[in-house]
């Protein structure tokens, strides 16, 4: 592939598994809080379907990474994992491995007309002016020792029983096909879902037939406060190693609903779910409509040593043409 215009002796090509030190060596311990979770996925995104890698190279060291997945039935290319190296920030890379990119997709990939991410960074008003607005989330950071989430689920547990309005029949644990169709329904879509979007973790998805084979493969676990026409319904992440400590987890569940007992209803059941397989430091993020976000932190107040791991904090989802 050719090299960058304005950036000197840079190269791109697309990364492949040789690549694989080199591309964890562009991830700091510190970033993103030490819950980077590259080193956790570059090997399942080198398979994944739908998916392209780009890194730059420098003198044969690979300096940035961006990665692409077209969802949508192909419309859309979802931008994930972009990275430089420390010392080189600044330096233009980014811009000129972005360009490159962009010109990859619009010339190998003319059916795809829009980009879609998620910012985790406040992004500033020229930036916004680029893009299209289409959801926000509120983010609820928890951590604790694995030995102690067992005594923070009972602590919730008796707190959400005194809840007036808790449903007495109690959240519903989806199969694969009760999610997929539950998540299509009207309902879902017009009422529960940020933007009419599906968010997993900060991968926003359409709700459509398409991209329902991008959610299988993500081994989620679906749980509704109830079967039919939930007031929220929610996905959870399989566990995955980070960086923060040398045996943390770290998990995401988005919780898409404004009723607040049916938000703190679908958490704690998330939470049951993964209790028996958890071991080590967990860190996990909670997804919410920011509506509820002050109302979920509350009810996670507790004796249990589980401790909030940030403060309010929000992404955004974005779009723009390609």
């Amino acid at each position: 592939m050719s090299a960058a215009g304005e950036v000197c002796d840079v190269e791109f090509s697309f990364a492949e598994e040789k690549d694989s030190q080199q591309v964890l060596n562009i991830c700091s311990k510190d970033d993103y809080s030490g819950l980077d979770y590259l080193p956790a996925t570059f090997h399942r995104w080198l398979q994944e379907p739908g998916r392209l890698i780009f890194i730059a190279r420098m003198k044969n060291r690979v300096v940035a990474l961006e990665s692409v997945l077209f969802v949508d039935g192909g419309q859309t290319v979802v931008f994930q994992g972009f990275r430089v190296v420390p010392d080189l920030r600044g330096s233009g890379i980014a811009g000129a491995l972005q360009r490159h990119v962009n010109a990859y997709i619009r010339h190998h990939h003319p059916d795809a007309s829009t980009v879609r991410l998620t910012r985790g960074d406040q992004p500033s008003p020229q930036v916004l002016a680029k893009y299209r607005f289409i959801a926000k989330e509120a983010i609820l950071s928890l951590c604790c020792e694995a030995t102690d989430l067992g005594r923070f689920v009972a602590e919730l547990q008796s707190r959400l029983s005194c809840q007036a309005d808790s449903s007495p029949g109690g959240p519903v644990t989806l199969n694969q096909q009760q999610a997929e169709t539950l998540v299509l329904t009207d309902h879902v879509v017009s009422n529960l879902l940020p933007g009419k979007t599906i968010i997993n973790d900060w991968e926003p998805l359409k709700p459509v037939e398409a991209n329902l084979e991008v959610l299988r493969r993500r081994s989620l676990t679906w749980i509704a406060d109830r079967e039919f026409e939930p007031s929220a319904i929610s996905l959870c992440t399989a566990p995955y190693a980070v960086p923060y400590r040398h045996d943390a987890l770290h998990f995401n569940i988005n919780i898409f609903g404004r009723s607040l007992s049916s938000v703190c209803a679908v958490f704690l059941a998330q939470l049951e779910a993964l209790l028996p397989s958890l071991q080590g430091y967990l860190i996990f993020h909670t997804y919410v409509d920011p509506a509820v976000w002050s109302g979920l932190r509350q009810f996670c107040q507790n004796n249990a040593n589980v401790s909030f791991f940030k403060d309010y904090w929000e992404d955004v989802i974005l779009e723009k043409d390609l």
